[in-house]
C-alpha cells in the first residue's frame, strides 16, 4: 500500500500491549472471551501495516505472568483462539515472510496450544522479511531474573568471569536475543502503564498511549501513533544535534 506518510525516523522494533478486549466486548454485550477472539484478528493485519513501513520485529504482549489470576475459563478460551489463530493464519504468515518466536514459558501452556505454537515455530523458522514475537506467559521482571541465574550458572561452572558480564552478554540471555531494542512501545485502551513488559528493552523506546481498544485498533490508528512518534525527540540520553 502507499504509505500515508514517511518516517523521519526508523522504526525497527515496535511493541503492543494489546489492552481492552474484555471491555470491548463488555461494551457489546458480549462476554469477555469474545474480545480475546477478536483481538487474534487484529493482529496479522497490524503486522502487514508495520511491513509496509519496514518495521523488523513486532512484539505483541499475549499473556502475562500474572494473566493466571483471570478467571479459568478466560483462560481457557484465550488460548483456544491462539491456537485457532495459529492454525488459521499460517498461510499468510508464511506468504508475508513472518517469522514466528516467542518470548516467554510456555511450558505451563496446554500441551495442545504448546504443539500448535513449535509447529508455527517450525514452519515460519526460515521467513525473513518480518519477526512476529509474541510474548507468552512472559513477565518482564521474571525475564532479567532468568538472565541472572543463566550467567550465575556460567559463571559458577568457570565457563566465564565475573568481568565477562556486560549488556551484551546480559542481553543473549533474554528472550529477545538477537533483535533490536524497541523504539515505539504502542498502548492501546487509555491505561497509562507497562505491566512488567520487556523493561529492558524499553530502556529508551518511545511510549503512545491511544484511547482505542485493540479490537478497534486499525491502521488509521497505528498512522496515528507513527505521526506522534515523528514529532518526538530521541535524545538517547545525549543533547540535541
Amino acid at each position: 500500500m502507499e504509505k500515508e506518510l514517511e518516517l523521519n525516523k526508523p522504526i525497527r522494533h515496535i511493541a503492543f500491549i494489546m489492552d481492552g478486549n474484555g471491555r470491548w466486548a463488555k461494551a457489546k454485550g458480549l462476554p469477555r472471551h469474545l474480545g480475546h477472539k477478536e483481538a487474534c484478528n487484529r493482529i496479522v493485519s497490524i503486522v502487514e501495516d508495520c511491513q509496509d513501513y519496514d518495521i523488523e520485529v513486532v512484539s505483541l504482549y499475549a499473556f502475562s505472568t500474572e494473566n493466571w489470576k483471570r478467571p479459568q475459563d478466560e483462560i481457557d478460551h484465550l488460548f483456544e483462539y491462539l491456537e485457532l489463530f495459529f492454525k488459521r493464519e499460517i498461510k499468510r504468515l508464511m506468504k508475508d515472510e513472518i517469522k514466528v518466536i516467542i518470548s516467554g514459558d510456555i511450558s505451563a501452556l496446554p500441551k495442545k496450544t504448546q504443539e500448535t505454537i513449535n509447529e508455527t515455530l517450525e514452519l515460519t523458522k526460515n521467513n525473513k522479511r518480518t519477526v512476529l514475537n509474541i510474548c507468552l506467559n512472559y513477565g518482564g521482571k521474571q525475564e532479567i531474573v532468568k538472565a541472572a541465574q543463566e550467567l550465575a550458572k556460567e559463571v559458577k561452572e568457570g565457563k566465564i568471569d565475573i568481568e565477562d558480564i556486560n549488556l551484551e552478554s546480559f542481553e543473549d540471555h533474554l528472550y529477545t536475543r538477537g533483535l533490536p531494542n524497541v523504539d515505539l512501545l504502542v498502548r492501546t485502551s487509555g491505561e497509562m502503564r507497562t505491566s512488567n513488559y520487556l523493561p529492558w528493552q524499553l530502556a529508551y523506546a518511545e511510549f503512545i498511549f491511544t484511547l482505542t481498544k485493540w479490537p478497534d485498533f486499525r491502521r488509521k490508528q497505528l498512522i496515528e501513533c507513527f505521526k506522534e512518534y515523528n514529532n518526538r525527540n530521541r535524545r538517547f540520553g545525549g543533547l540535541d544535534k
